[in-house]
């Protein structure tokens, strides 16, 4: 029956079989997946030429550290790459003022962040000037637009229009923040200050982060991978495109996409994990993973590959741990459970208390660092987008992927080809240098570029084939004995703290939900709808799993998940849904 169930799941667009794992001759895999020795002893055969003219391959230039090398030498190997990817924050908000120094990746002079003076400013509609200032609050009452017309406005100014002659995107000098907005706060009857997006965390309100920026590398001109929301962009880290998505997904178009995922032209980083049998994990913070939307990850849930943060530690404590890849997802918060917004989570989204987000970066670095994996690992924590933040960095422009777009999916006609908004992003192995800071642009595919380099897979768009990895960062003769094996405290916020989503709680009457759930389905909600409808499928399976045709089983189900998706018009309607079925999953997981 399980067979019968893999099989089913894995059936492709038109209901053929395909092999949930392909093999080493697919499409996408340089060379399969060898041992730790055989691996090093092909490291050693890469040629010079190829490091040199490219900087891939197994062979890179050490620059960093006291001693000013110029000799090639083989990279350290890194056998697990771990990726914390959390919300809606830029640079200049959590590291601005940070006035940190430091050496270059690459060269080993000294440098210095790319961060603020203290002079730079937005302008209301009324002309006041508004400066940055620091101490940003711990959790805001407003969440800052960040769909694709706020960012087009925080970049280009008040009136900007997207597209400009010739289909590109207008001149950018980052001056639209505050006006976008008072403009929101205006239109939305909330109180609130549009000051707040200039303010910036003074270092002893993020300790965690400060000092893993101060121990290890940060890259200070990593941008977003296009000027929009959290779903394309992370959509981005999984297969370097978002398959033409430049917005939030919406009820009407994206209703395609529902029950088989959404798909990309060239696959995901996963695709090309399977087909390199490289064993890789999703960690999910709670029922409804982002990266569980996409297609074909409901046969991986079942398949194994997806592991909830309460077994992390244990994972990556036991001596016969081998994934290649980790990718950590958060706990999105209460706008999962009962839609009131995304407190009580850990993701540092705006209306979060950010401490929490500091509180699991702390738990996953020391986690990872006490490890016995930890000679071999390498922790990369970045953020999907800049969450409507101030930013004084103008981003560039940047290859398209290439792909075909996804059909309704591309709701303003972008190009993608041009970059959003600076994020924060650390990059932290014992093979890291103290101090690193990486003044190269980058964006969310260089995570996959990193994979590719790392383990031999093949690009999956021409945005990931030209991004560089920070691999580069690996730099090190030797692993570091000196990284801290414990980091401080986060910050006391002063915030109230929150319970737990247990399923007891999940349980409780709808009636108990704020009375305000009868308004439209906000664009956050439509993705993890998505989401959830995945889960019930996960759910459907695990119940069916003993079913006689368990095929005709699964597309009952799928029959009526699209029914009940077509019924849904409120916020009510919505919440209600996801609150249902994330109870579910409460239940089944504390049985």
């Amino acid at each position: 029956m399980e067979a019968d169930l893999h099989r089913h799941l894995a059936a492709d667009a038109v209901g053929r079989p395909r092999p949930l794992t392909a093999g080493p001759a697919d499409h996408g895999v340089r060379q399969p997946r060898a041992g730790p020795e055989a691996r090093r002893a092909r490291s050693l055969k890469v040629s010079l030429p190829l490091a040199g003219a490219s900087g891939r391959g197994y062979l890179i230039r050490h620059t960093l550290g006291c001693q000013r090398s110029t000799r090639w030498r083989v990279a350290p190997m890194v056998e697990h790459v771990f990726v914390l990817m959390l919300e809606n924050r830029s640079f200049d908000h959590m590291l601005g003022f940070s006035r940190r120094q430091g050496i270059d990746a690459l060269t080993g002079d000294p440098t210095e962040l790319d961060a603020l003076t203290g002079s730079e400013s937005n302008r209301l509609s009324s002309g006041q000037e508004v400066r940055v200032s620091e101490g940003a609050p711990f959790s805001l009452t407003v969440d800052p637009g960040h769909e694709f017309d706020d960012v087009l406005e925080q970049l280009c100014g008040a009136g900007a229009r997207y597209p400009v002659t010739g289909g590109r995107y207008p001149a950018i000098n980052n001056s639209g923040f505050v006006s976008r907005l008072a403009d929101q706060l205006q239109k939305s009857g909330v109180e609130g200050d549009p000051a707040v997006v200039m303010k910036v965390f003074a270092p002893d309100q993020l300790p965690v982060m400060h000092t893993l920026a101060g121990e290890f590398a940060v890259c200070d001109h990593w941008f977003s991978s296009l000027p929009g929301p959290t779903w394309p962009n992370r959509c981005f880290i999984h297969a370097a495109s978002s398959g033409g998505m430049d917005d939030s997904p919406s009820l009407l178009r994206s209703a395609t996409a529902l029950l088989e995922g959404y798909k990309f032209q060239n696959g995901t980083i996963y695709d090309r994990l399977d087909a390199a049998s490289l064993p890789w994990t999703v960690v999910e913070g709670d029922a409804l993973p982002q990266v569980l939307s996409l297609a074909g990850m409901v046969e991986r849930v079942v398949g194994g590959h997806f592991s909830t943060f309460t077994n992390f530690a244990a994972r990556v404590n036991d001596p016969g741990f081998k994934d290649a890849y980790v990718f950590i997802e958060p706990h999105y918060g209460h706008v999962l459970s009962d839609g009131r917004n995304f407190k009580c989570g850990n993701s540092q989204h705006p209306l979060d208390d950010v401490t929490r987000g500091e509180k699991l970066l702390k738990d996953v670095y020391e986690t990872v660092r006490n490890s016995p994996h930890w000679m071999n690992s390498a922790l990369i924590v970045l953020y999907d987008e800049h969450g409507g933040f101030y930013d004084h960095t103008v981003p560039p422009a940047v290859r398209p992927p290439g792909d075909v777009f996804q059909s309704g999916n591309n709701h303003h006609g972008f190009n993608f080809d041009q970059l959003g908004v600076r994020v924060p992003v650390l990059v932290i192995s014992p093979y890291t240098a103290r101090g690193a800071i990486d003044h190269r642009v980058h964006d969310h595919t260089s995570v996959l570029a990193t994979l590719e380099h790392l383990f031999g897979l093949q690009p999956l768009t021409k945005r990931d084939s030209g991004a560089p990895g920070v691999d580069q960062l690996f730099s090190l003769k030797e692993p570091r004995q000196d990284a801290p094996t414990g980091l401080p405290a986060p910050a006391v916020s002063g915030l109230p703290d929150c319970e737990s989503d247990t399923g007891e709680r999940l349980a409780g009457e709808l009636e108990t939900m704020p009375a305000h759930l009868g308004g439209q389905v906000e664009a956050a909600l439509v993705g993890f709808l998505h989401v959830a409808v995945a889960r019930e499928l996960h759910l459907a399976a695990i119940a069916r799993r003993d079913a006689r045709d368990v095929g005709a089983a699964i597309d009952r189900e799928r029959d009526r998940l699209l029914s009940t998706y077509d019924q849904i018009r409120t916020k009510f309607d919505a919440v209600k849904f996801i609150h249902e079925v994330q109870s579910r999953y409460e239940a089944t997981r504390h049985r």
